[in-house]
């Protein structure tokens, strides 16, 4: 397979949703452990989310010992080695250039976004015992389609990772243990904005089939109550959020421009460019719009305006339409307005 098949294949592992193949997850399962040269387990055992599949781990005294060494860590290093010493270090690394490296920051940030919204709900659970055992489980586990990246950097260079592939391929999160293997289903929901975050205001991101969920804006953790009061946002709540961070998003999803026009912001400059307009914030800094208007008309005859937000230190108008071309004031002298 070539290279960007293969990222492409396993972009899609890595954003899929909804059930499993349990069918092929399991023989996935048993593969990986004969390739290792270890037993079956004695069962294969589904969970509905990677919180529901830590809390039955802490429920199985006969589980056995973690076999992750032999079934993911130990192989994987060895197929990476072989595969450097094959390729050479500057064709290895061209090669994780052009398959695993777009795909690595995205899912080791939601792996991590996961482990601590399951140690978090675990700490929090009647008779749960602190977040020490949760930790410890979450260790053991084999993060199937979130390990996509390496995935596609070994896709089609030997079958000792065929098994791990698979379950990736039909199936969420999994633990592999000497007498048990516990199986993840995938999640039901994936919400991304146009960089990769977790995205979205009205629901959870994340959402697996037991309800476990993740809630974020534009990449930033939130919590459910957080996003359902945006839809009742008044200027004054924005201003009484002391929150630097839920502020913003508060305000990104108001709208700048309608806070400017219900808030009484500071008219600061104007010329050929446009306005600049600031509002003054407790605790944070300033925010600072510049009032543009299209020069083209829409086909009402209207021209439309638009607010492009800048840096606070902005003194001018046109210091800050230069600044989203990324120009120095001087240098920006648009040919032809649009």
């Amino acid at each position: 397979m070539n290279r960007t098949t293969a990222q492409d294949k396993w972009r899609a592992v890595a954003a899929a949703t909804g059930p499993a193949d349990r069918a092929a997850a399991e023989a996935g399962v048993r593969l990986a452990y004969r390739t290792a040269g270890l037993a079956e387990p004695e069962r294969v055992l589904w969970a509905d989310s990677p919180l529901a599949a830590v809390a039955l781990l802490d429920g199985l005294a006969d589980r056995g010992r973690s076999v992750r060494e032999e079934v993911r860590t130990r192989p994987w290093a060895e197929e990476r080695r072989r595969l450097h010493d094959a390729l050479g270090p500057a064709s290895w690394a061209a090669h994780w250039q052009a398959t695993g490296a777009a795909l690595w920051d995205l899912n080791r940030a939601l792996a991590d976004r996961i482990r601590t919204a399951v140690t978090e709900a675990r700490a929090a659970a009647e008779g749960a015992g602190g977040p020490g055992g949760a930790r410890l489980v979450l260790l053991d586990a084999v993060l199937g389609q979130h390990d996509a990246a390496w995935l596609a950097a070994f896709d089609g260079h030997g079958e000792r990772l065929a098994g791990l592939a698979a379950v990736a391929a039909h199936a969420g999160w999994w633990w592999p243990y000497e007498n048990v293997a516990v199986v993840c289903e995938r999640p039901v929901e994936l919400h991304r904005d146009e960089a990769g975050r977790l995205d979205r205001s009205d629901g959870p991101a994340l959402a697996y089939p037991d309800g476990f969920a993740l809630h974020a804006w534009r990449g930033m953790t939130v919590s459910a109550a957080f996003l359902a009061g945006l839809e009742d946002l008044t200027p004054e709540r924005i201003r009484e959020e002391k929150n630097a961070e839920l502020r913003r998003v508060m305000f990104e999803h108001y709208g700048y421009d309608r806070y400017l026009a219900v808030s009484g912001a500071r008219h600061e400059h104007r010329d050929e460019t446009g306005a600049l307009w600031r509002i003054a914030l407790d605790d944070d800094e300033d925010v600072a719009m510049v009032e543009v208007v299209n020069s083209t008309p829409e086909p009402d005859g209207t021209h439309r305006t638009y607010w492009l937000r800048v840096p606070p230190a902005t003194r001018t108008a046109r210091e800050g339409v230069a600044w989203t071309f990324g120009l120095r004031p001087e240098a920006y002298e648009p040919l032809v307005q649009t």
